[in-house]
């Protein structure tokens, strides 16, 4: 169902694509409007349990979009070098395929939150706490379940 990478030889293996996945900074959520419109959001996002979450406004074109097509792509570029002599990259990158729904539970919510805390903003985990008991009712989380992952790397 999913096509394979063309340069095998740069293709990483599973874990390393999650690994790739998991220590991005942001990513891009791809979607696709009821006229076949493709729409990519730069997104700050966390993998949790092998589902990458992302919180957003309560309404918007993305939200939409997966209102009426839930099947979604995900993109984050890891780490990049320019090679100027080479023409070229190193690089690394991970594409994954999933379905998106809205997080429903107050805890599964939280939850997903606090990951984010953890991921970007580490040193304030007590006030982030407090932020989110201020505004978990006005932010919306959103759920990637994981279908499918691909990575591939230039060393």
């Amino acid at each position: 169902m999913y096509k394979e990478i063309r340069r095998k030889d740069r293709a990483l293996d599973n874990t390393s694509a999650y690994a790739v996945l998991k220590n991005s900074e942001y990513g891009v959520l791809s979607t696709v409007d009821k006229n076949n419109q493709p729409y990519g959001t730069p997104v700050s996002y966390v993998v949790v349990d092998h589902s990458i979450f992302i919180h957003s406004a309560t309404e918007g074109h993305k939200l939409d979009n997966i209102m009426s097509n839930s099947r979604v792509s995900f993109c984050v570029v890891g780490k990049t070098e320019l090679l100027p002599g080479k023409f070229s990259t190193r690089y690394e990158s991970a594409i994954v395929f999933g379905t998106a729904s809205i997080v429903d539970g107050e805890n599964q919510k939280r939850e997903a939150l606090k990951a984010f805390l953890a991921k970007y903003s580490p040193d304030y985990l007590e006030a982030g706490d407090e932020y989110i008991n201020k505004l978990l009712n006005k932010v919306l989380v959103m759920k990637v379940s994981i279908d499918h992952i691909t990575g591939k790397s230039r060393k």
